[in-house]
Parts: structure tokens; C-alpha cells; sequence
């Protein structure tokens, strides 16, 4: 079976599957969502707890409903916070605990909160800021390997190429999610660009997954980029003209 069409089938049983078993929240239905989900406190909680998270000041993590109680414990626990903006029309925004009243933490947390309590990054200042500690991405599903599919619209890889090309993560960088044990599945392909999971915290365990650093992507893979992404995203559209030399994206065919 293509991997495209394998990994559409993991998110539709997914989806079905929260939404059944009542686990699933707001915003639903969660179809065509990182869906939220009953425990996401705790499957935070639970990451929380690990090493990793423990000795990261630097956190990036994405912007979706379930991994609110993530940025919010970023927030708490006085780690800077790079969040991506969604579907990166904004690019990146920087949450400083040391600059957000502790009362004004929850709000930062929200997207809507992001933008007015946050700071609008360039991508220059996104390079200076120093490395990344930890990854933090949203997924829909992850299998036994610590492979992951998200909605299927590649912003997780997208914002893991930014920051790989700008040299601010590397292969030995934890990325890590937080789910619902529903969300654990027994195999999902993978495809080059695929960003691999070492860390899936769920409401009632931790798992771990070994990968060679050699697997991970080694930023944006070009010539595998559709073109539209470059007309749809500045910050994307920005790097590309720093590349040198030049790539060229991937032409979609129009038509039949």
C-alpha cells in the first residue's frame, strides 16, 4: 500500500476511535485535528517528569489543543517557550516567563494568548536565540518504533527542517509528544521527511524509542517540498532564499 494512502487510513481509525470511546475534547470532532483528548494534563505531567524535559531551558513546541498543558508548564516552570504559529503564517513565537506575569501564564498558553502575550520572531533572531532542548510536536498517531503521523499536512516536519537548517537542533535533540493511549498503533510507514519520536508521554505511561541520529531528518528536504509551500509561507519562503546554492522545490502537477 502507498505510504500516503497506509498512514490517511491511521488517522481516519484514529479519529473514529477517540470520538467513540468519549476521549476525545474540545475542539471536536477532532477529525482532521491533532485531536485533544481526556488526560492530556496527565500525559503532560508525565513528561514533565522525564530527564529531558527536566534539563531543557529551550523548548519549542507546537500549537495544538493537547499539548496546551505542555506550553503551560513550560511557562510554570520558567523555560523559554518557541512556539510555531499555525500552519507557520506567522512562523515563530517566543513566550518569556520572566517577561508574562505568573497570573497571565494560562492565557500565554493559548494560541490567542501567544501572539499578544508572545514575541514574533524573525528568522534571524530564531537563529541567535541558541539551541533547542527539547522538541515537543502534536501527533495522531505513533507506533511501536517511534514513528508518528500528524494530520497530514507536514507542519511538524516543516518546523523541525526550519530548525535543523538553521542549525538550532540537531539529530541528538529529543523530540518527544504527548497522546492518548488510543493514539498507540502497531506500524505506520515512514517516509524520508518523517520526523521520528524518541519520548511518547500518555496518561498513564512513558515510552521510549531508540533511533540512530543518521534516521533523522537533516532539515528540509527540497526537492521534496511542494512549491505551494513556498507561496503559502514566509518564514519558509525566507530560508529558501538563504540555501546556497539555490533548491528547487517540487512542482505539483496540475490536471489530469
Amino acid at each position: 500500500m502507498d505510504p500516503r494512502e497506509a498512514k490517511a487510513r491511521i488517522r481516519e481509525a484514529v479519529w473514529r476511535l477517540l470520538e467513540e470511546r468519549g476521549v476525545a475534547r474540545f475542539p471536536r470532532p477532532v477529525y482532521g485535528r491533532i485531536p485533544n483528548f481526556v488526560g492530556a494534563e496527565e500525559a503532560a505531567a508525565r513528561l514533565a517528569s522525564t530527564p529531558e524535559w527536566r534539563r531543557a531551558r529551550l523548548v519549542k513546541v507546537n500549537p495544538d489543543a493537547p499539548q496546551r498543558p505542555v506550553r503551560l508548564l513550560a511557562l510554570r516552570q520558567g523555560k523559554l517557550l518557541v512556539m510555531a504559529t499555525p500552519r507557520l503564517r506567522e512562523g515563530f513565537v517566543l513566550l518569556d516567563p520572566r517577561r508574562i506575569p505568573s497570573y497571565l501564564h494560562e492565557r500565554a498558553a493559548t494560541i490567542r494568548g501567544a501572539f499578544e502575550l508572545g514575541r514574533r520572531l524573525g528568522i534571524d533572531e530564531l537563529r541567535d536565540m541558541g539551541p533547542i532542548d527539547l522538541v515537543v510536536t502534536g501527533s495522531v498517531a505513533v507506533d511501536r518504533r517511534g514513528h508518528r503521523v500528524g494530520k497530514g499536512e507536514g507542519y511538524a516536519e516543516l518546523e523541525y527542517g526550519i530548525a535543523r537548517e538553521l542549525g538550532i537542533l540537531d539529530p541528538e535533540t529529543p523530540v518527544a509528544t504527548t497522546i492518548h493511549d488510543l493514539q498507540l498503533v502497531s506500524e505506520i510507514p515512514r517516509e524520508p521527511y518523517d520526523v521520528l519520536v524518541d519520548v511518547a508521554a500518555t496518561p498513564t505511561r512513558l515510552l521510549r524509542f531508540e533511533h540512530d541520529p543518521s534516521e533523522k531528518p537533516p532539515g528540509i528536504i527540497w526537492d521534496l517540498l511542494p512549491c505551494s509551500k513556498l507561496e503559502e509561507i514566509p518564514v519558509l519562503r525566507e530560508l529558501a532564499e538563504m540555501v546556497k546554492p539555490p533548491r528547487p522545490c517540487r512542482p505539483e502537477r496540475r490536471g489530469v
